[in-house]
């Protein structure tokens, strides 16, 4: 018997499992003393996940192949959803999935990798004058290495109501970075190269200034130190969230344009959010600590406690355990489905 014959008698049980997720949905506690309903709902659960493997390894028509990871997802759900309140499963689909995630998404690594690679090189070529003579001022301009001297020419000092409005200031200018990367996204190659070329004058700025012989470099690194690890991870982060879009627009795997578009904001979402929490944690430190006249070991701490808590989140939480690999392949790799007892509907 061919194998999407098999798959068309089963059609029946998914339709029955596709009625029971509908019922089901918006009861906080679907399966409490009831034995034979979750007997049933297993049994179909099982039925699915075995058919929905027969569909990828035969390769299927990809509207089959999306429909059966969706009834899979929303099933997977209510089967194992926990009794937790809202504000539980939110937390949890923060520190858990959302980092997991964005650990294994392709487009977060490709901007980390473009991004932090560039920053580094051209920060190297820029403080090697000896070895790279003329290096900075090609990239930045007499024009901007003039202002940048002149900017950090004085010591830092500021008081609360200067802190608050150019933390505000901050806020706005970050964020207009921040979607700058993320408008270009979907072009791919645009975005790419907006990010790329943040990063080497962003690199060349920073190196220049480490130089021996510039007089200013204590003093921008007094400021820039404290905020820098927010601020560039969330360049990085806007520009991999708009690549997530533009990867459904020119690679749709089988599906129509659009509906692979939807997919891939969906699975955009948690890095739009994670970029977003970066900008604002960014901007704060930058208008209340980084210009403040706090000694530079305050400000160094800031900043290795920054790295701490973002490599904790992205990389401990975010390192892939079994469970939530699972759960994620069985939602399109798109944490959010869930929550609030909303699942996707067919």
């Amino acid at each position: 018997m061919k194998i999407s014959v098999l798959l068309e008698q089963r059609r029946l049980g998914w339709n029955e499992l596709d009625k029971m997720c509908s019922s089901l949905e918006g009861i906080r506690f679907p399966f409490q003393r009831n034995g034979s309903l979750v007997a049933r709902f297993s049994s179909l659960y099982r039925a699915a996940c075995t058919d929905l493997s027969m569909a990828e390894q035969y390769q299927l028509p990809p509207a089959t192949v999306e429909y059966l990871h969706r009834l899979v997802g929303r099933a997977h759900g209510l089967l194992y959803r926990s009794s937790r309140s809202t504000v539980e499963r939110w937390v949890y689909y923060c520190m858990v999935i959302t980092p997991q995630s964005i650990f294994r998404d392709i487009c977060v690594k490709v901007a980390f990798i473009v991004f932090f690679g560039l920053f580094t090189l051209s920060a190297l070529l820029a403080w090697s004058e000896g070895t790279f003579p003329g290096y900075a001022e090609r990239i930045l301009g007499s024009d901007q290495i003039e202002q940048m001297e002149n900017s950090f020419n004085r010591p830092l000092a500021g008081n609360f109501d200067q802190y608050v409005a150019m933390s505000g200031f901050y806020i706005q200018h970050n964020t207009s970075i921040g979607l700058q990367c993320f408008a270009l996204g979907p072009l791919i190659l645009p975005s790419l190269c907006a990010l790329g070329y943040n990063g080497v004058v962003l690199g060349a700025s920073f190196g220049y200034m480490t130089r021996s012989d510039v007089e200013q470099g204590d003093v921008f690194f007094q400021f820039v130190t404290a905020h820098g690890v927010f601020e560039l991870t969330a360049i990085a982060l806007s520009a991999a969230a708009g690549l997530r879009l533009g990867l459904g627009i020119f690679s749709t795997s089988g599906l129509l344009r659009m509906e692979s578009f939807r997919l891939n904001a969906e699975r955009a979402l948690p890095i739009v959010l994670a970029s977003i929490a970066m900008f604002f944690m960014a901007a704060f430190t930058e208008g209340f600590i980084s210009p403040s006249p706090l000694p530079y070991f305050a400000k160094a701490s800031v900043a290795i406690f920054s790295s701490g808590l973002l490599m904790y989140y992205f990389v401990v939480l975010g390192y892939p355990t079994p469970p939530i690999q699972l759960a994620l392949m069985h939602n399109g790799d798109n944490p959010w489905r869930e929550i609030g007892g909303v699942h996707a509907t067919r």
